[in-house]
């Protein structure tokens, strides 16, 4: 066992608007010169800072991994690394390793700290900050695969858990299948034991596991999939199947636990670090900003052995998949479609969108009339539930641009919106403030904001919609049939159906000939 120490440009519109153009492009880690006068964050300095600052309250010396987390993102540090932190002092063998699949920010800004962090929560009376020490090391799949994949093989490493984006399961979204054709996973099929994507990494440690009669790993997903762990061992057997068949039963029998996370957390400024670097007196290259609400529903299902997340405030049960799409239609849901409209209506912030009384109307709208009659969930007070929402999406603290949210629509479309539309459809019912967040999406993925200027589009199919928008114009039927003939993203059904396509047209239309703030105020009726 290694030992770890702690240490598109202008497309033509009919009409210009001159709501504000707050064109951000984010970065995750923003390099900086620290203050001469003011120490840096690490296990030396923990002693030195501001009275009050809550630290570890265990020794992490006695601190021994036993999860490996691929995708060591914002979330991932203000939630389950949050969770885990709590529990090490009653069990120190389950500190966490993490992994960068993609860039080495996290490695950079958290290895002179000997992965010490701070979780900064924001409510109405201030920013609270607290120094996280279950991350013992952050380490770069680029530069150390070997490493990493032999890390997940050792016996100790009984949970691998993934906060990877629904774009690192390299599947189709709209039909949870793995996407045999993607470049990653195109290389991993010919490169199987130097691997690029998550699926790849996963299965090239439990093939080494299975060559050393060695149980195989907890495979834990904490992202915003429906059914993540079902889709993830969906995907990961498909991907081991491809590569030997053998291998691919093999993998057959590795628990895919599901889970529910919710925490809103939004990208951190060099405002917040120079916030945090106050409070504590001390700097730290990259805290995460946060919400004071946490939540986490688990499957109950670890053959190798858990940590009691449940003495620290996780829910363990037999089901999520009532959570999750409570979750996905009622937060991510609202989520995405404020990002979208309140984007192209001028607002950079969610807080903001929520300050115009015709956006709150239509999330409250969308929640308790066209998300909530979908969902059975006997027991749960949804009204109590979305006001909870509402709420944090009011809080002027928590600084959540609409563009962040916004990234990588594609992939997430699929889940926290079309699935909704899709039963509202069957049932014979009304959808008209989801199908606003849709085409919100479609006129967003234009890349031409309502004042003329650029969005900055993020996106894997970006490349592919710039080039379908630039043939459509502002012709709004051309351009909903050019975007729904994503079969990835619509499947073939919602490009087929009639009424889908009259109520998002006659949004889409409205958008272009009104703006963003108009056709809300329509629709939120």
């Amino acid at each position: 066992m290694p030992v770890w120490a702690c240490s598109g440009k202008g497309l033509p519109l009919k009409r210009l608007y001159l709501a504000p153009n707050f064109h951000t492009r984010w970065k995750p880690h923003v390099s900086r010169r620290f203050s001469v006068s003011s120490p840096r964050l690490n296990t030396a300095s923990l002693a030195t800072l501001a009275k009050g600052t809550k630290v570890p309250g265990y020794d992490r010396a006695k601190v021994t991994p036993g999860i490996v987390h691929l995708g060591i993102g914002a979330f991932h540090r203000a939630h389950m690394a949050v969770y885990v932190d709590d529990l090490l002092g009653q069990d120190p063998s389950w500190g966490i390793i993490g992994a960068s699949l993609r860039r080495p920010d996290t490695k950079e800004a958290l290895e002179p700290q000997d992965g010490l962090y701070t979780i900064a929560v924001r409510d109405a009376e201030g920013t609270h900050p607290r120094v996280i020490g279950s991350i013992l090391s952050v380490m770069d799949a680029n530069t150390q695969r070997e490493e990493l994949l032999s890390l997940m093989a050792d016996p100790a490493i009984r949970i691998v858990s993934l906060t990877v984006t629904e774009k690192g399961y390299c599947h189709d979204p709209a039909t949870g299948e793995l996407d045999q054709k993607h470049s990653d996973i195109v290389h991993d099929l010919a490169n199987p034991t130097a691997p690029k994507s998550a699926p790849g990494m996963l299965v090239e440690a439990l093939a080494r596991r299975k060559a050393a009669g060695v149980a195989p790993f907890t495979v834990m997903s904490c992202d915003n999939l429906p059914s993540n762990g079902e889709t993830a061992k969906r995907i990961v057997t498909a991907y081991a199947t491809l590569r030997d068949a053998e291998l691919g039963e093999w993998v057959k029998s590795v628990a895919f636990p599901s889970t529910m996370v919710d925490r809103i957390v939004p990208s951190t400024t060099d405002a917040d670090r120079d916030e945090v670097a106050g409070l504590l007196g001390a700097e730290d290259a990259w805290p995460i900003m946060t919400e004071p609400f946490t939540q986490w529903v688990i499957e109950d299902d670890f053959p190798l052995g858990r940590p009691e997340f449940e003495t620290v405030g996780a829910q363990l049960v037999e089901d999520v998949e009532p959570f999750e799409l409570m979750k996905l239609r009622m937060l991510n849901g609202s989520h995405s479609t404020m990002a979208y409209a309140g984007y192209l209506g001028g607002y950079e912030y969610i807080a903001e969108v929520m300050g115009d009384p015709a956006y709150v109307k239509l999330i409250h709208g969308l929640m308790t009339e066209e998300a909530m009659p979908t969902l059975d969930m006997p027991g749960v007070d949804l009204g109590a539930y979305r006001d909870q929402l509402l709420e944090r999406f009011g809080n002027p603290a928590l600084k959540h641009r609409t563009w962040q949210i916004a990234m990588d629509g594609s992939q997430k479309l699929p889940q926290r919106l079309l699935g909704t539309i899709r039963d509202r459809l069957k049932a014979g019912q009304g959808f008209k403030r989801l199908a606003l967040g849709v085409a919100a999406w479609i006129r967003y993925v234009t890349g031409v904001a309502e004042d003329g200027g650029e969005i900055d589009v993020r996106d894997p199919l970006a490349l592919k919609m710039h080039a379908i928008a630039a043939d459509a114009g502002d012709d709004a039927e051309a351009l909903f049939d050019g975007l729904v003939g994503l079969s990835e993203v619509f499947g073939a059904d919602l490009a087929a159906n009639a009424e889908f396509r009259a109520v998002v047209v006659g949004h889409l239309e409205s958008l272009f000939d009104e703006g963003a703030r108009a056709t809300v105020a329509k629709a939120a009726g």
